[in-house]
């Protein structure tokens, strides 16, 4: 027979422990003045950039207007106005393969002039989209980017540095560090600033630290504090309608008690990693919104796991008590729940690993969740239940109890 372990003994503890690290939270949440909010939740300008060398650049001196539309596959010269007629040349790399080629191709359009700035043996294939895919050619070159293979990566910490002296700028990595891609953030407060911060300004600090003509930026918006704030509520939505249909499903396949005891335990590992997000200033952004998301399910199946074998036990053993039938649900799943979160566990390990920027955050709040999912699943899902069930004992027993007898007033004499 299992050994039945006593974790009864432990949930007024586990009680006092959760509730010591939540009110950390909240003070943290006041002394370090809210989230460190990334991209997603800050009112500015965003910009996405790429550190690329110039592969070419392109001009335009001939009659009518030309613009110049570059995506994945092919590079797009559109004429139109008076003097020329209207047409588009299309230059697909898989007909032009390097960039000799393709500025073969591009000179044969009367009035394009175009600079090779890199080898000509470089293949198309590895151009940059820019921001200014649908840009306007005219006398000022317009630079066309590629990112060579194995390029050496650029540290995160390097680009917050070149960009300090502009104020508060918040930078986040796109992909893998080999992609040298960036996406910048500058606070509305900045932006609209007596100076004024505009987007060509972003690019030049970074040209000045990592060299002229090597950033490329692929995206440039402003976002206003109305969507910010509606992203913000909308994540607020999302969790609380989270919630409720937990709620929902728990007191449908069990009793009340147990949907509440579920409820609360997710809204603990809730807590607990906002608190673990704000004392490590890590940025609180969409991916943090998933991780969150992740553990509320990660943590709710394990609760419901061991919601069904309570079930079980008590339908083997209906005269024991409450609590010796959930300790023996709890040790008998216990093995189970730690070689499945040990083996989650390593997964995520490598993940946090071998990446970096915004997936090691990823990695890193998942950690933490897993750990707090399982805690809370036993101490304050388990817990709450029999919680509950000794206050039912106690309110019977009142109700059962004989009231107490009134002593006769004396006679007078």
């Amino acid at each position: 027979m299992k050994r039945i372990i006593p974790f009864s003994r432990y949930f007024l503890r586990a009680a006092i422990l959760s509730t010591v690290l939540i009110v950390i939270g909240l003070i943290g949440y006041v002394v370090k003045g809210g989230f460190n909010n990334g991209v997603d939740f800050q009112a500015g300008l965003i910009q996405e950039i790429r550190f690329a060398p110039t592969a070419f650049t392109i001009s335009y001196s001939g009659l009518g207007n030309a613009s110049v539309s570059l995506s994945r596959n092919r590079l797009d010269i559109v004429l139109s106005g008076s003097g020329v007629n209207a047409e588009t040349r299309t230059f697909p790399f898989a007909n032009y393969p390097t960039l000799d080629s393709l500025i073969q191709g591009l000179s044969s359009i009367m009035g394009i002039q175009t600079t090779l700035l890199s080898p000509g043996d470089v293949s198309t294939s590895i151009l940059v989209q820019s921001a200014q895919s649908d840009s306007q050619l005219g006398a000022a070159p317009f630079m066309v980017h590629y990112l060579p293979p194995n390029v050496e990566a650029i540290p995160i910490e390097d680009v917050r540095a070149a960009l300090q002296p502009l104020g508060t700028v918040s930078v986040q990595v796109m992909g893998q560090p080999s992609d040298r891609h960036f996406m910048i953030r500058m606070d509305a407060s900045e932006v609209n600033s007596k100076e004024g911060v505009p987007a060509e300004k972003i690019v030049a600090t970074l040209e000045e630290h990592f060299g002229e003509g090597g950033v490329a930026v692929t995206r440039a918006d402003f976002v206003g504090s109305r969507f910010s704030k509606q992203l913000t509520q909308q994540a607020g939505l999302l969790l609380a309608l989270t919630l409720l249909l937990i709620l929902g499903y728990a007191s449908i396949r069990f009793k009340p008690q147990f949907a509440i005891g579920a409820v609360l335990a997710i809204i603990h590992d809730m807590l607990i990693m906002v608190a673990f997000i704000i004392w490590t200033r890590m940025e609180f952004n969409t991916t943090t919104i998933a991780a969150i998301l992740t553990i509320l399910g990660y943590s709710i199946n394990d609760t419901i796991v061991i919601f069904d074998r309570i079930r079980e036990i008590t339908r083997v053993y209906p005269n024991d008590p409450l609590e010796n039938i959930l300790n023996r649900a709890v040790s008998e799943t216990l093995g189970r729940t730690i070689i499945t979160t040990i083996t989650t566990m390593l997964a995520v390990l490598s993940l946090f690993i071998f990446t970096t920027g915004s997936m090691q955050d990823f990695a890193l709040a998942l950690l933490m969740g897993m750990v707090s999912g399982v805690y809370s699943t036993i101490f304050i899902a388990v817990g709450f239940v029999n919680f509950w069930d000794i206050q039912v004992k106690k309110s019977a027993k009142k109700k059962l109890a004989p009231s107490p007898i009134m002593p006769a007033k004396a006679k007078r004499a």
